[in-house]
């Protein structure tokens, strides 16, 4: 049985692949008949083949992970194609395969192909991911799937938090479960025995893209264009998505209009502390800024930003042309 784990999540692909040694070691304790073959080196074709095909002594079924098999030479691709349609290995029962396969994702929105892939690993990809190959593909998590992600990781690993604090933390790390994992750990540790909060989150968890998204706020207020484009690039550039962006820009419009609606209300700064419980430097930060808007431009800022983001998630516009529409009508 062939089995191919793929996509652009790391996470959840490699989460996959470990619980899946971990039910076959449970159920074959020897380890003789499991083996893990790195495609890109010299002769593991040759010793992949020989595992599968040797006889074993022990009545176990065989385990064998395929890795970096669309990073290996094409001459490699190529052979490991024929022994697919040659081979036994689709129907064996007692030899399973798992090919792991991590995949960047294609940038240009205008071409069909959703992975980048180049010459035979394209024909390698039609053949893993079709009728006779059980495959299930990894993709990144965003908006509410994300968030689903947080609450289930929470309530396994035994913490509790508030749907405040889930849509933040979200926010605030983005769709890079390595690291949202990791800050999950730091917060149940740091709150054993309550429930997470949206303070908890301010407190003990830094904004990968924070800094920069003050820094657009306050282009897009002086109606600096290529300031602002430049900011958010920069972090696409880096890795994080038109969505986790535009996240962080409702997170900060929403912050700025609940300090607006403070100020004419006549407050003082030391007031809304009190009233917000905001982290000291995002208030005394978003205080700043508020300055250089209006509480009506704020509304309709605000209610562009969810219209766009209504519009994303029903196909209507593509991410990234909401995310240089919303720069365009704030600077415009």
């Amino acid at each position: 049985m062939v089995y191919f784990f793929y996509g652009a999540e790391t996470f959840l692909l490699r989460q996959k692949v470990n619980n899946e040694i971990s039910r076959y070691r449970a159920k074959h304790q020897s380890g003789l008949n499991f083996g893990r073959f790195d495609f890109t080196q010299e002769q593991t074709f040759a010793d992949f083949k020989k595992f599968i095909e040797s006889y074993s002594m022990f009545a176990e079924k065989k385990l064998a992970i395929g890795e970096n098999l669309f990073d290996a030479p094409s001459a490699t691709q190529e052979v490991f194609i024929k022994y697919l349609e040659t081979s036994d290995l689709l129907k064996d029962m007692e030899s399973f395969l798992i090919i792991v396969q991590e995949l960047r994702l294609n940038e240009e929105r205008k071409k069909k192909e959703k992975y980048i892939l180049k010459d035979v690993a394209k024909e390698l990809f039609k053949k893993l991911t079709g009728k006779t190959v059980d495959n299930k593909e990894f993709d990144r998590l965003e908006g509410v799937k994300l968030e689903d992600w947080v609450k289930k990781e929470m309530l396994t690993r035994g913490g509790r938090i508030d749907d405040k604090a889930v849509k933040k933390l979200a926010v605030f790390v983005g769709p890079d479960l390595w690291q949202l994992s990791n800050e999950i750990d730091k917060l149940i540790s740091f709150e054993a025995d309550k429930s997470i909060t949206e303070n908890d989150v301010d407190v003990l968890v830094k904004s990968k893209i924070e800094s920069d998204i003050f820094k657009t706020v306050d282009a897009l207020a002086a109606r600096q264009k290529a300031a602002a484009f430049n900011f958010l690039y920069r972090n696409l550039a880096k890795g994080e998505t038109e969505i986790s962006l535009l996240g962080m820009l409702v997170y900060q419009f929403r912050n700025l209009l609940l300090v607006k609606n403070q100020i004419e209300r006549d407050l003082s700064f030391y007031q809304m502390d009190k009233v917000l419980k905001m982290h000291p430097f995002v208030l005394r930060k978003t205080f700043e800024q508020s300055k250089n808007f209006s509480y009506i431009a704020l509304q309709k800022i605000y209610g562009r930003l969810g219209e766009l983001d209504l519009a994303i998630k029903s196909g209507q516009i593509e991410p990234r042309a909401a995310l240089d529409l919303v720069v365009a009508e704030i600077t415009g």
